[in-house]
């Protein structure tokens, strides 16, 4: 098969490339660097390089395609002009114009838990909207909408906090659960899905473990050798002052607090609840733990 992979050499999208070459597959790898060509020809796909802003770049990329894989990259939370939920719609669009006008039948949009909801799930929406986006297609494109949880990787933005406080203290979490995902879990799902048959629309959620706040934090303090550490729950005022300290834009610390709030609740996860993965992920926590501490004194 032709497949189209977007996210660069992501998280996700270099063990997806890996995956999908070894199976035989023609990869293209759409990077906005021009630095990465040569990496990403080294893994064995040909290079795509320009931007996901150019809907006719896309287009030309995605001609000829079996199958995409769909994902809107992470935008720079700390910019304050940053409109997140107009740029998640712009490449929303720009992806559904080029899939239309490509000819592409078979996609694998990245979504994410808590995309079922339409308000509350503060930055969330985004992906909500890319998906309403995606949905207008006509019904020949078969898409499936994946849904990952938390990421592991995400704990990475407490290394300070844990430096400086202790612990980890955020509004949600604690004693209630967090369904965590590993990027190479994720891929693995994205690799299935790209090579199965699909009519119409269809949703698959994604998770390796879940855990309270209170099992996360003793698992990472055991891998760092702070057995003391704690997940301490704050108020919502108290996280939205932490973003605004530090900087972030503050339409989207909001959103954020609003994010990590409805997870308290139960209101992200409500969807997820009813639908879990019949098979969780390889990667645990206690894996990804270990390159927590490794990367720990670096950071």
């Amino acid at each position: 098969m032709k497949i189209i992979v977007t996210g660069s050499l992501g998280h996700i999208s270099q063990p997806l490339t890996q995956k999908l070459v070894q199976k035989g597959h023609a990869v293209t790898v759409v990077s906005s660097n021009p630095e990465k060509q040569a990496v990403i020809e080294v893994l064995g796909a040909t290079a795509a390089i320009g931007t996901l802003e150019d809907a006719d770049f896309l287009t030309r990329t995605f001609a000829g395609a079996d199958a995409v894989y769909t994902m809107v990259p992470p935008a720079n939370y700390f910019d304050p002009s940053l409109d997140l939920l107009a740029y998640f719609r712009r490449i929303g669009q720009n992806y559904a114009r080029a899939i239309a006008q490509s000819g592409v039948r078979r996609v694998v949009n990245l979504s994410t838990f808590g995309a079922h909801l339409e308000k509350g799930s503060g930055i969330l929406i985004g992906a909500h909207n890319v998906e309403g986006i995606l949905n207008e297609l006509p019904a020949e494109v078969a898409i499936t909408h994946l849904r990952p949880t938390a990421f592991y990787y995400n704990l990475y933005s407490y290394v300070g906090m844990i430096k400086q406080q202790g612990a980890i203290t955020v509004n949600y979490g604690a004693d209630r659960m967090i369904p965590w995902v590993s990027p190479v879990d994720i891929a693995a799902v994205v690799a299935e899905e790209l090579e199965t048959p699909l009519e119409g629309r269809n949703v698959r959620y994604i998770a390796s473990e879940e855990l309270t706040g209170h099992e996360t934090a003793r698992i990472l303090g055991e891998a760092l050798g702070k057995p003391d550490l704690k997940w301490v729950l704050v108020s919502d005022e108290q996280a939205l002052n932490h973003l605004l300290g530090i900087g972030m834009n503050p339409g989207v610390a909001a959103g954020m607090v609003e994010m990590y709030a409805s997870l308290y609740s139960g209101l992200l996860a409500e969807d997820y609840v009813q639908n879990r993965p019949s098979v969780m992920g390889k990667v645990k926590m206690v894996d990804f733990a270990r390159e927590f501490a490794s990367a720990f004194d670096q950071k």
